[in-house]
């Protein structure tokens, strides 16, 4: 990965406490994965950031390097990686996820 693209990503992740890569946006999510996270996160009134990868083929692949994650969307609690749609749903579910967010705000 270039160290320009790594740096983008770095202060993405570093500046904002929720952080979710994904196709599109927030207020326009552009694929079914994307669109549950948004929703989790809406549900929960958590304040949180968006990239959309879609708009930077750069950071499109430079988030998967920089995580060693396949997929997207990705979510980042507090600089930390958390997962894709599938673990967010899991820790939505069994009430991880309220916690994890709570903390990461707190800090």
């Amino acid at each position: 990965m270039d160290a320009s693209v790594q740096q983008r990503i770095d202060q993405l992740v570093k500046t904002n406490k929720v952080m979710v890569f994904m196709k599109g946006t927030k207020l326009m999510p552009q694929c079914g994965f994307s669109n549950n996270v948004v929703q989790i996160l809406n549900i929960l009134g958590a304040p949180f950031e968006t990239c959309d990868v879609l708009a930077d083929p750069d950071i499109r692949q430079g988030i998967k390097d920089y995580s060693n994650w396949p997929t997207i969307p990705q979510v980042y609690l507090n600089g930390e990686f958390v997962g894709g749609s599938d673990i967010l749903i899991e820790l939505y579910q069994n009430g991880q996820l309220q916690e994890m967010i709570q903390v990461a705000l707190a800090s």
